[in-house]
């Protein structure tokens, strides 16, 4: 979530005519996060979040997000669900951009998890899991493995501080997609499920939110990009594994949905994946985003701390012990 594209109160008087919702008569932009600008909107007792697609979401994908999250609604997975216009449609033109409305999901973002919400954690991407296996959608991962060389040459190493890099990269990601395991379990996974987009409400896990990442692929990755992004502990910008977290989210995982031996031994590889893939994207934002967006960048050094991590680890018990 950030915000690139502004808007005013013309265009919430769009809005209001496009949809059969309770007057929306306030609007604010959302900081958090770097990919879609969003916003959101006030009625005089409701709340909803407008999202305005950006750079890496392609036009032709955007409805399988509305179905996938319609479906996960349907399903019981608290998360935010897509609104339907006056004619029907999930989508609107705005500033000559797609955009749609989602329900507001109570609840907020914490600064950091304990041991409990990790083992909710695992059980929500469980319970999700069971259930996309079984939804009729589908979607190529567009940040996928395979996708990470052309984003790896796209980055501007002479222009910014990790110059150095370049050459670490490419060999680990040589060695990533050498050892990268065939035929594991999959399905449609959330794939971006980063602290801010876990929402708790009086410490109690109430919901997931922001699907623009989701697409088929292994379940394991799943919890790979959930290690990293979860089960690190921050101190003064060094990070450090922390492998009880792990425990927590795997055991509140297994308590719903059972992990096989082979999906345990591609652990390690999947997670040196994982970090790849958020230390080129962030290496890439913090490259190429615009001077002009309203944006907290994010540090890519980061990602660099967890891949060096990964890169010291090889079997399952690694992360457990």
């Amino acid at each position: 979530m950030a915000v690139y594209t502004k808007i005013n109160k013309g265009d919430i008087s769009f809005i209001n005519k496009q949809f059969g919702i309770e007057e929306i008569i306030s609007f604010q932009g959302i900081k958090k996060g770097i990919e879609n600008t969003n916003y959101l909107l006030k009625s005089k007792n409701k709340k909803f979040i407008l999202t305005i697609f950006e750079k890496r979401v392609s036009n032709k994908e955007i409805p399988f997000f509305m179905k996938l999250m319609d479906k996960l609604n349907n399903s019981r997975i608290n998360c935010p669900k897509p609104l339907k216009n006056n004619n029907g449609k999930y989508l609107i033109k705005l500033k000559n951009k797609t955009a749609c409305i989602v329900s507001f999901l109570k609840g907020k973002d914490k600064n950091e998890l304990n041991l409990k919400n990790c083992f909710e954690v695992g059980k929500i991407i469980a319970q999700m899991h069971l259930v996309t296996k079984n939804i009729n959608l589908s979607r190529k991962n567009s940040i996928g493995i395979k996708n990470l060389d052309p984003l790896l040459k796209s980055i501007k190493f002479r222009s910014n501080k990790f110059s150095n890099l370049e050459k670490f990269l490419v060999n680990n990601l040589k060695e990533i997609k050498k050892n990268w395991p065939k035929k594991l379990p999959k399905g449609i996974i959330h794939g971006d499920l980063f602290i801010d987009n876990i929402f708790f409400n009086k410490n109690k896990l109430s919901g997931i939110i922001d699907f623009y990442f989701a697409a088929n692929d292994y379940f394991m990755y799943e919890i790979a990009i959930c290690i990293n992004a979860l089960c690190f502990d921050n101190k003064k910008s060094k990070f450090k594994i922390n492998k009880q977290k792990i425990k927590s989210l795997i055991k509140g995982y297994e308590s719903i949905k059972k992990i096989s031996l082979k999906e345990k031994k591609s652990l390690n590889i999947l997670c040196r994946g994982a970090a790849m893939r958020y230390f080129l994207t962030r290496l890439y934002d913090y490259s190429n985003t615009p001077k002009t967006a309203l944006i907290q960048i994010k540090d890519p050094n980061e990602y660099y701390q967890k891949l060096i991590t990964h890169n010291t680890l090889v079997y399952y018990k690694d992360y457990l012990i």
